[in-house]
Formats: structure tokens, C-alpha cells, sequence
């Protein structure tokens, strides 16, 4: 498959899709290895909610909750783990404890430390899109124009181009017109030369679309996965793993039978 998964893997109580599901690291190991039976090739450990109006926790608890899921993973399994965070003592020990990717909502904005701990560890590095506010009045010029300063931005700081993949970042800092307008145009951000990763799993732009609730966002998902495949970005971010692998596999020889 061109299109790979990321599955996401929230050990946190509050989640906006599955708080408190996964959040003991028996039942976190147990649904990894389930992702990974169903298609799975990047594990992404997140021990902090950002839905909206999220909470925040302390460095420590976040370390506290996402290190040992992350040790548990690296020694039963052979597979990328990433993990999500924006905060830099957070990604140090994450890395330290077998993660391989550092997926960051706020680009290199919210933790100055956060470029050094990429350097450092040469980490892979998901750089998403975000800003404090969103403004209406942007296009997708001015997305593209916002995507390639974040890019020039990690390069200034010695992240190394090959290192980095880009998130849109659907749902944040954005209107909702503006996120299906990212989605319709996928296909804009190959010229960044950047690997690209779509994050818009269950995301509350499909209940703008379809007025519905979060655990019956499953067709809406596979859409913007479909938005992905035909855009060529070389990552989607899901919760429902098996179902949106089934839906590449089928969807890539179907566009492979027109070429």
C-alpha cells in the first residue's frame, strides 16, 4: 500500500474519541497489537487529550502515562511508535524509551526545546500545522504559503528535511469550510517534497458534513482517507485501523487498474 497507517493509541482518561479506554498499559498493549494485526505499520501513544477544551497535565504525568506503554511496545512488537506530544522533556523520554517518530500539534511553537530533541535523538519528526487563532479569510494559498514557512522554519532549526512529515493539521486552528477546502486539495501539498500525514479520524468536520456523533464517524473517516489516497499523502492518522486499511487495499487497485 502507498498509503500507510498511523493508529492512534490513547492512554489518557479523557480522550475525545476513546478517553479511558486504553489507558493501563495492559489493555494499550492489547489494542496495539490488535492495530498492528489489522494493518498498522506506525503505533502513535498519546498521554494527553487535545480535543477541544482540552485539559493539560504536568510533564511528569504525561511521561508517567505514555513511558511505560512505550517500553511494553518496543519489547513485544516490531513496529514504529511514535509519540504524540508538543512537550520536550515528554518526546526526550518517549524516545529514550523506543519511540521513533515525534508527532507535534504545535510545530516546533509551544516548547523551544522541541527542535534540539529532534536534532538530538534524530528522530523522525511530524510537523503540524497550528497557530494560536484562526483567521476565516484564509485560502489555500495561504495555507500552502503557512505550510512551507513551518517547513523553512524546522530547517532553520537543523531538523534534517529528510526527517520531516507534514500535518495539515484538520481541525485545529481552522474554520470548518477551511478544513473540507484543505481536504479537497490535497493534492496541492506535493509540492512541498514532504512526505505529507492526514490526521482527520473521527474529527468533528465529518459532523459538520454529516450532524454526527463521534462513535458514528466511520464512513465520514473513510472519505477524508479517500481525500488522502487521491491527494498522495503517505499517511493516514485512524482509530478504526482495520477498516480504513481495507478501504486503501481496495481503493489503490481500483486507481491502479485506471493507470
Amino acid at each position: 500500500m502507498k498509503t500507510k497507517i498511523m493508529g492512534i493509541l490513547n492512554v489518557t482518561p479523557d480522550s475525545f474519541s476513546d478517553g479511558g479506554k486504553y489507558n493501563a498499559v495492559d489493555k494499550a498493549l492489547k489494542h496495539c497489537e490488535e492495530m498492528i494485526h489489522e494493518g498498522a505499520t506506525i503505533i502513535d501513544v498519546g498521554g494527553e487529550s487535545t480535543r477541544p477544551g482540552y485539559e493539560k497535565i504536568s510533564v511528569q504525568e504525561e511521561i508517567d502515562r505514555v513511558v511505560p506503554v512505550i517500553e511494553k511496545i518496543r519489547d513485544s512488537f516490531d513496529t514504529t511508535i511514535s509519540i504524540d506530544t508538543y512537550k520536550a522533556p515528554v518526546a526526550s523520554a518517549a524516545v529514550k524509551a523506543g519511540a521513533d517518530i515525534i508527532n507535534d500539534i504545535w510545530g516546533l511553537r509551544y516548547d523551544d526545546d522541541m527542535a534540539s530533541v529532534v536534532v538530538n535523538t534524530q528522530a523522525e519528526y511530524i510537523m503540524m500545522h497550528n497557530r494560536p487563532e484562526q483567521n476565516p479569510d484564509w485560502t489555500m494559498s495561504d495555507f500552502m504559503d503557512m505550510f512551507n514557512e513551518d517547513i523553512n522554519y524546522a530547517l532553520s532549526k537543523g531538523i534534517n528535511r529528510n526527517k520531516i512529515i507534514y500535518d495539515p493539521g484538520i481541525g485545529f486552528a481552522k474554520t470548518q469550510d477551511q478544513n473540507v477546502e484543505i481536504l479537497a486539495h490535497l493534492d496541492d501539498m506535493r509540492k512541498l517534497d514532504i512526505p505529507v500525514l492526514l490526521g482527520a479520524s473521527r474529527k468533528s468536520v465529518i459532523n459538520y458534513i454529516c450532524d454526527l456523533p463521534v462513535d458514528e464517524r466511520l464512513e465520514g473517516t473513510l472519505a477524508t482517507t479517500a481525500a488522502a489516497v487521491l491527494g498522495g499523502c503517505e499517511y493516514v492518522r485512524v482509530h478504526d485501523v482495520r477498516e480504513n486499511y481495507r478501504f486503501i487495499q481496495m481503493f489503490e487497485a481500483i486507481l491502479q487498474a485506471r493507470k
